[in-house]
């Protein structure tokens, strides 16, 4: 007999479950967002390729890790796909306008949405990479990201950081400056507060989700930082009802 249920698979905080990364929180916005009944399976860093190797998933090709969360298990069919875009064209499919709110995949604010994340989460790596094994993950996957980190980078992480953000951090967050101001400017096009204006798609939960997973990353004080750009402290604000649910 098939699950009843939507099946997230994501990777839990040390906290015991909680939802803090940036693309699993594509996904689960874009499910609260619809109304969705789901569930979470928790799965540390290291057990994440054998789990997805045994659901029969193939690697992602040109990929540093071919296996990734988030994946999903969809209930019609037991069928499993990998990775936040391709669930949510398939969620799209499947719980369609207008028995279903539409996340509005088609329109180009999605990719001007994704387009602001280089300059804004790519510049801010450097701060926002050490702070996952220190404050967010169990050791058990602490040691899986510390270890798998140095070797991308082929050096320790915090090495890394500090040559690429300055000691402090400082030189990533000035970096990161013009990317959070553009994005200001293309929320100022309309009356806000979404990417679409009154109109929430899935624009709204890339970004979003960047912005949820740097306040959980960084601490309060430091996401502070952005209130000098209020329509992105607006945007957050607006789909914060569906940040709610990130436990379960």
């Amino acid at each position: 007999m098939a699950e009843d249920k939507f099946i997230l698979y994501d990777i839990p905080s040390k906290d015991g479950a909680s939802c803090w990364s940036l693309n699993p929180w594509k996904t689960r916005l874009a499910l609260n967002f619809k109304g969705i009944d789901y569930k979470t399976q928790w799965v540390e860093y290291p057990d994440i390729e054998p789990l997805l190797k045994s659901f029969g998933l193939p690697p992602q090709p040109d990929e540093p890790r071919p296996w990734t969360l988030p994946t999903a298990r969809f209930p019609q069919d037991g069928s499993y796909v990998m990775e936040s875009r391709a669930i949510a064209d398939e969620i799209e499919k499947r719980y369609p306008a207008p028995e279903w709110p539409s996340l509005r995949l088609d329109d180009p604010a999605v990719e001007r949405a994704k387009a602001h994340l280089r300059p804004t989460a790519g510049a801010l790596m450097p701060v926002i990479l050490p702070q996952v094994p220190r404050v967010i993950l169990s050791e058990y996957s602490a040691e899986y990201f510390w270890r798998t980190r140095a070797e991308a980078f082929g050096m320790p992480l915090v090495e890394w950081a500090a040559k690429e953000g300055g000691e402090d951090g400082e030189k990533a967050w000035e970096r990161s400056r013009a990317g959070f101001a553009e994005v200001a400017e293309a929320l100022r096009e309309t009356e806000g507060p979404f990417y679409l204006g009154e109109t929430v798609s899935y624009a709204d939960f890339i970004f979003v989700g960047f912005l949820h997973f740097l306040k959980r990353a960084v601490g309060e004080k430091d996401f502070e930082r952005l209130k000098e750009w209020p329509e992105i402290i607006a945007l957050y604000e607006a789909c914060g009802k569906w940040l709610e649910r990130d436990s379960h």
